[in-house]
């Protein structure tokens, strides 16, 4: 190797991807913003606003939707990849929000030029979908209502508007009508609801236009020299592994890929940009929306514990505000997802909630039909009918929260953390036991090993 190659070699920065490892809210806007401290940028690689991530520092609660978490973070560059899809009115609300409340934004973010738009009659037909599917007994998926699904779908059809045409007028003005006319037509003659007017959106279009004008990029580009010039780069995921397009629990489940994978694709960079995979889970299991879930527990009645996961980890959709069913930590369920990302490490999160319980399950499998499955299945209707096989763990009265070091933890804490790990096959590299920064232990840093 040459002296100059070594030098190249040694400023190449190193990147970390964050992903969820279950149906999402994982806390992985808590995981990614404590990473950035290390990193120079921040990816955001698939979703739109249909996910949300909320950040507590300093006692202080800020939600994101769209944006990176990275931007709470002074200097660190904030990229929105090719892979997700930009609401542009939704987007320039939460900057302003972030510039009310004295963050810097608009001279460090960068969107792709190629990502998708979601326009208003995305939202309009997403809506009436699942007013329809209600209405006719199917059964609703659970979407967010914020047009994330059409507006996929006009991209994968090939006909989608995106962020690159607000730059040309009358090139936007031309696939608006044609695309217009095509989805009023669906919610006219098929969803029985109205249709939309042309000129309010097309007119909107351009002023907003000319507000993201300056912050358009070659997202992949930049990655790239970012690394080249020695700076970390983190990419991160929203929604969980569960949720994927194509590997979670069909048909209820988000439209993109939300695998580690996609890091790349949905950001313009190689897989071999992609140096460590660390995977978010929480200490026990949510959902939010339909779906088959095989370690729910009722929520209702006080003093239960299904109660108490809700009750004391606040589990309410970021962006829905819907609560989330709550449930044991799902083994099985983990190891798919270790199976599909290809997972370095684990981050365990919201530990601190199973203080005080008597008794802690793990699913570590399932009963179907008289077989024993060790691993989630793909088929929904089959994972209906999966009966969760559970170890037992005493639990434990002393408090977690703020725990900084593993020696901190109380001794049955650390035992039915060191199962899991045994169990999954994935080595637990943080754990998270509060909402702030400062709230975590760390085994094995992700941009250091």
């Amino acid at each position: 190797m040459t002296a100059a190659m070594a030098q190249q070699q040694h400023k190449t920065g190193r990147n970390v991807v964050v992903v969820g490892t279950q149906w999402g809210d994982e806390g992985k806007g808590k995981v990614v913003d404590w990473l950035t401290d290390h990193a120079s940028a921040v990816v955001r690689f698939q979703g739109g606003h249909n996910a949300g991530h909320t950040l507590v520092i300093n006692g202080k609660k800020t939600a994101l939707q769209l944006i990176p978490s990275g931007v709470m973070r002074e200097g660190v560059a904030c990229f929105i990849g090719n892979g997700v899809v930009v609401d542009p009115t939704h987007l320039l609300g939460e900057i302003e929000r972030l510039e009310a409340a004295g963050v810097e934004v608009r001279s460090r973010l960068f969107i792709s030029e190629s990502c998708p738009l979601i326009l208003p009659f995305h939202v309009e037909v997403d809506k009436a979908r699942e007013a329809q599917r209600e209405t006719s007994g199917a059964g609703k998926i659970g979407t967010t209502g914020k047009g994330i699904g059409p507006a996929y779908e006009d991209k994968v059809a090939r006909r989608a508007l995106r962020v690159q045409d607000l730059k040309h007028p009358e090139r936007f003005e031309r696939k608006l009508r044609e695309l217009l006319e095509l989805h009023n037509f669906i919610l006219q003659g098929y969803l029985h609801a109205e249709a939309l007017a042309f000129e309010p959106i097309f007119e909107h279009a351009m002023r907003v236009a000319e507000k993201l004008k300056p912050m358009l990029a070659d997202v992949g580009l930049r990655v790239h020299e970012t690394n080249l010039a020695g700076g970390n780069v983190l990419f991160e995921g929203a929604q969980g592994t569960l949720l994927d397009i194509d590997h979670g629990t069909y048909p209820y489940v988000t439209s993109s890929n939300c695998v580690a994978g996609n890091a790349a694709a949905g950001s313009g960079v190689g897989p071999d940009k992609l140096h460590y995979i660390l995977g978010i889970t929480k200490a026990y299991t949510t959902r939010v929306g339909s779906g088959p879930f095989p370690t729910e527990l009722p929520m209702d009645e006080p003093g239960s514990v299904g109660h108490h996961l809700s009750t004391v980890g606040q589990e309410r959709g970021t962006v829905t505000g819907r609560p989330r069913r709550c449930g044991w930590l799902d083994g099985a369920a983990m190891k798919r997802s270790i199976l599909i990302n290809g997972l370095s490490g684990l981050c365990i999160t919201k530990l601190d909630v199973l203080d005080g319980l008597e008794e802690i399950l793990l699913g570590v499998g399932y009963e179907l039909d008289g077989r024993r499955i060790d691993v989630l299945p793909l088929d929904a209707d089959e994972i209906v009918q999966c009966k969760p096989v559970y170890e037992s763990f005493a639990g434990w009265k002393q408090s977690t929260v703020g725990c900084t070091k593993w020696d901190e933890l109380p001794a049955n804490a650390r035992r039915y953390l060191e199962r899991v790990q045994a169990l999954i096959g994935a080595p637990i590299d943080m754990v998270s036991t509060g909402p702030d920064r400062a709230h975590t232990i760390l085994l094995r840093h992700p941009y250091r090993s």
